[in-house]
């Protein structure tokens, strides 16, 4: 066998450029509701990008047959695709208040070991300032299924992140520099 085959793993995507994140825990895992403290992203996916989410529907296709018997666990059969929690979610139908969602699709990510993460050459990047919920970047994520405490469903995992640019503040928040970028005598309470 040649050094240069590389082994295809049908679940594993990687995400277009147009990605961004939100909820972006990558520094250090957060323990939520009580769970193991995982590192953890919300990829938020643009309806346009038609490649990146093809290629997740078929991930997640590929993790539901990869792991019918952990869905299927005492049951006489497997439950279908349409009738599990699947990491897919529709940002308009889900959460149609946050204009971050709007017109996109979104996924949350997770993983115990830490994400490796990389700028735009790409090179490792350590400086937390760098990562934050709104940049931009690609994603290495794999789709898989689970069956645990009588839930079976199809999760997805956190593998890498390829930082590739900088986003607007999400949730509307203005950063400092322009908050104080005015003139020390105008009035501020205007």
């Amino acid at each position: 066998m040649s050094k240069n085959v590389k082994i295809s793993n049908p679940m594993k995507v990687i995400t277009g450029e147009d990605t961004r994140w939100s909820y972006a825990n990558v520094w250090e895992p957060k323990n939520i509701n009580g769970g193991t403290p995982k590192y953890s992203v919300s990829l938020i996916i643009p309806k346009s990008d038609t490649k990146t989410v093809a290629k997740i529907k078929a991930a997640i296709e590929a993790a539901y047959a990869e792991g019918e018997s952990k869905l299927k666990g005492n049951s006489k059969r497997v439950s279908p695709l349409t009738s599990i929690k699947t990491p897919l979610h529709d940002g308009d139908v889900e959460r149609p208040d946050d204009p971050a969602y709007a017109n996109a699709y979104f996924i949350n990510a997770n993983s115990a070991a830490a994400p490796g993460i990389v700028d735009a050459d790409p090179n490792p990047v350590f400086a937390r300032s760098e990562v934050y919920s709104s940049v931009y970047g690609r994603a290495s994520i794999t789709p898989y299924a689970f069956n645990s405490n009588g839930n079976r469903d199809i999760a997805c995992g956190l593998n890498n992140l390829h930082l590739i640019r900088t986003g607007e503040p999400l949730g509307g928040k203005a950063s400092a520099e322009s908050d104080f970028a005015t003139d020390a005598n105008e009035d501020f309470l205007n």
